[in-house]
């Protein structure tokens, strides 16, 4: 079998290597894209995941992000027309929704979270399979566009799954020249460039009141290279972002707390244990709102 894996966002790669390993394994031909977007490329770099780069992300704009969707999509299309692929499989790409509709690919979509409007109606109805947690219900993915025979609901949290085998490496924090000792907080900018994303000024609210905090360290793992700019301007000694994309997942084990106004990081931090505060502005998804009933994961309203 001839399979396809698109990785969009920084996300992706962490999800899917257990399903392109395991397709590896079974002796199934895999062939991984990727979009140029925040630390996605670096991600699968230090995953060992090959991989090819198809343009990048289209902005905040509805129309950038139209144009970069026409743009990138023609070009896995002539990529992706010779290579007859067999299966196609994202974590939402709305990309290889298309192409797989024009190519007549039959794919898979995994997704987490059911808000994201047009994104995810192009992507469910393209789609043969959607994969779910059941925090998210039957008719919630219908109306996102997945009607009920493609659905695969499971339990827990996606992240439970690909951090099963996960064992935390101390040598992050030597890498970021952290004290051990010192009390560590790990910090995920809003999606700012994201169709579901809404203005959020507590996270900098947020932010300021930890690098106040002298006897703690602040981590910003930044999603695009304005928000590590703006980060890196505040030229606060105990705030730390990093260069390259590095082993995050280690990090947030090895922490004391994680403040994100994301969902990835934040359910992460729930799968290894780690306390974590959301900012997330934006409309919460049903997967976060059972974990914040479960008093699993706190919302922050105020710095």
């Amino acid at each position: 079998m001839r399979a396809w894996v698109d990785c969009t966002a920084a996300a992706h790669p962490l999800v899917l290597r257990p399903i392109v390993e395991r397709l590896l394994a079974s002796g199934h031909e895999v062939s991984v894209t990727a979009r140029d977007y925040g630390q996605t490329v670096g991600i699968l770099d230090r995953l060992g995941i090959r991989h090819e780069v198809f343009d990048r992300h289209g902005g905040g704009s509805g129309a950038g992000k139209a144009t970069a969707l026409a743009r990138r999509s023609a070009a896995l299309a002539r990529w992706a027309r010779p290579r007859r692929f067999d299966l196609a499989l994202a974590h939402g790409s709305v990309d290889l929704a298309v192409v797989g509709t024009v190519l007549r690919i039959p794919s898979v979509q995994l997704q987490d979270y059911e808000h994201a409007g047009l994104q995810r109606q192009l992507s469910f109805r393209a789609a043969r399979r959607v994969l779910a947690p059941d925090a998210i219900s039957a008719e919630a993915l219908r109306r996102a566009g997945a009607a009920e025979r493609k659905q695969f609901r499971y339990p827990g949290l996606k992240e439970d799954y690909y951090l099963a085998d996960f064992e935390p490496d101390r040598g992050v924090l030597d890498e970021l020249g952290v004290d051990p000792d010192a009390v560590v907080a790990v910090v995920r900018p809003p999606p700012e460039t994201s169709a579901y994303h809404a203005r959020n000024p507590l996270y900098e609210a947020v932010l300021d009141r930890l690098v106040a905090e002298p006897a703690a360290t602040s981590v910003l793992i930044p999603r695009t290279s304005a928000q590590a700019d703006a980060a890196r301007a505040r030229g606060a000694p105990s705030l730390i972002v990093p260069e390259r994309a590095l082993d995050a997942q280690s990090l947030i084990a090895l922490a004391d707390l994680v403040v994100s106004a994301g969902g990835t990081m934040n359910r992460e931090a729930v799968a290894l244990g780690t306390p974590v505060w959301t900012t997330f502005e934006g409309r919460p998804g049903a997967v976060d709102d059972a974990l914040i009933a479960a008093g699993r994961l706190r919302r922050l309203t105020r710095a």
